[in-house]
């Protein structure tokens, strides 16, 4: 078989482990073996469709083992995975393969109509593990000699969020993968012994190059679940020993009663990110659970950056220290110059992790990755004394007020901790005086009415005049996108 780096380095021999990989409540498991057949098939039917070296294969379709088989498959073809968000219209998929270019697109059958125009192999694939793909595949057989793919070779196009402009397309090499998953292996002590609850959508790089490669690299088993659904998650927690999730997961365990000490007395990890979580949120997890959780910090361009420690301070407000062999460094954001510890500026990225730049352009490329290997990643920051890293905004999201600059995280703080209030999003609205004037979106506790005017009264005290919202918006809840991140550019529409 040619060397192939991700495929080799993901299942480090295992191609005929009949050890289960896949626990599918409500369907059959899959074994190491079954789904490296599977994807042997795959790889023979995407070479048959005259997919070469380097070209896309585009997917939207719900979570299923054949969907991580057709991953794998596209990566021993020597082919560049390119998943989709399943919620995304026409008119959203539209751009993408547009954009790029993709030999095969694979759909749900009940959107396989919309597609017949796109000038690309369109083949399709139910949850259920249905459709014209595995048919086609069916007969194909199941020994198959790996495209040879060198570290950087691009493996896999991930499309930013887009909350302002286009999507761009990070394209993610064989190493970037691979070395980042390596790490996660061992900084989070994964082994074949571990059972994951994986619950996350695999369109995104939390639930695929993060959980799914480390569980392949480690030999360990997941129970795949097809979403977050409450009482499957309850259900399925006696048989796991890690979860990985975004803050939304535990803040509903959290309201449900049965989540409780006893239910997870036996849990080894659980790992949040994808988007802040709460301090209110992990302190009510450790008193209820015992547990602490893991915050870390990444980005659809450079994967996993930072964590807190496996053993040691699990620090609330940060995200941790940068993982083994990734630099993390925080610039003035004008001038590009290193700040000392303890000052807010730009969060830089440099290390294997980090991504080879946006997909056919090379000019947004040029404005966001330095010569000197160091990705701009738009989010500011600061480390403090003991050299934790504490994300304080998107630096779109910073505010200038008559001069100031002003951050939203230090005002949502603040906001946070005051009694009945949930969480909160600050925000920056036109202002013809001040050029910006600070807004906030707060959501109450449940069953507690806030009054905005007593809202501002109580921070008064804590925060500078400069800062202190001149708008304060009650909502039910704050607009928030597939991986939970707060969608500010909706707040400062809808309010601006």
């Amino acid at each position: 078989m040619a060397a192939n780096h991700l495929f080799d380095g993901l299942l480090c021999g295992r191609e005929n482990d009949p050890r289960r990989l896949l626990d599918v409540p409500g369907a059959r498991d899959w074994s190491y073996a079954e789904l490296v057949e599977l994807s042997g098939r795959l790889a023979h039917l995407l070479l048959e469709q005259n997919v070469k070296p380097g070209d896309r294969i585009a997917v939207q379709v719900q979570k299923s083992a054949q969907a991580i088989a057709l991953y794998l498959a596209t990566i021993r073809a020597g082919a560049v995975f390119l998943p989709l968000n399943t919620a995304y219209t026409r008119v959203e998929v539209g751009y993408f393969l547009q954009d790029a270019e993709p030999a095969v697109f694979v759909c749900a059958s009940a959107r396989e109509a919309e597609f017949n125009d796109i000038g690309a192999r369109v083949l399709t694939l139910d949850g259920d593990g249905s459709g014209s793909l595995l048919q086609a595949a069916g007969d194909m057989p199941v020994a198959f000699d790996n495209v040879a793919r060198a570290p950087r070779d691009l493996a896999a196009i991930l499309y930013t969020s887009g909350t302002t402009g286009l999507s761009k397309g990070a394209m993610l090499s064989h190493d970037n993968l691979l070395s980042n998953a390596l790490t996660l292996v061992d900084y989070w002590r994964f082994t074949a012994d571990d059972a994951l609850l994986h619950a996350l959508p695999i369109f995104h790089t939390h639930g695929l190059f993060v959980a799914t490669n480390v569980i392949l690299i480690a030999g360990a088993s997941m129970i795949f679940l097809p979403r977050f659904d409450l009482e499957q998650m309850i259900e399925q927690l006696p048989a796991a020993n890690t979860l990985m999730g975004v803050p939304t997961f535990y803040t509903r365990l959290l309201a449900d009663k049965r989540f409780n000490r006893g239910l997870v007395a036996h849990m080894r990890l659980f790992v949040s990110g994808s988007a802040p979580m709460l301090a209110e949120t992990h302190v009510q997890f450790e008193e209820r659970t015992g547990h602490r959780i893991l915050e870390r910090y990444g980005m659809t361009e450079t994967n996993m950056n930072t964590s807190n420690p496996y053993d040691g301070e699990r620090r609330v407000g940060s995200v941790g220290f940068p993982l083994p062999g990734v630099e993390i460094r925080i610039t003035d954001p004008e001038s590009g110059d290193e700040l000392p510890p303890g000052e807010t500026g730009m969060i830089e990225v440099r290390g294997p992790n980090v991504f080879l730049g946006y997909w056919r352009k090379p000019e947004k490329t040029a404005l966001e990755l330095r010569s000197n290997g160091f990705f701009i990643s738009g989010d500011l920051g600061k480390i403090d004394a003991d050299g934790y890293l504490h994300i304080l905004g998107r630096e779109k999201d910073l505010i200038i007020s008559g001069g100031y600059n002003i951050y939203p995280k230090q005002i949502e703080t603040e906001i946070d901790a005051l009694d009945g209030v949930l969480e909160s999003a600050v925000f920056g609205i036109p202002d013809a005086d001040l050029g910006e004037a600070v807004a906030a979106a707060v959501v109450p506790v449940a069953d507690v009415e806030l009054d905005s005017e007593q809202l501002l009264k109580s921070l008064a005290p804590v925060l500078a005049r400069f800062k202190l919202p001149r708008r304060v918006f009650i909502i039910d809840e704050l607009p928030r996108n597939a991986m939970g991140k707060v969608q500010k550019n909706i707040l400062r529409d809808s309010h601006g």
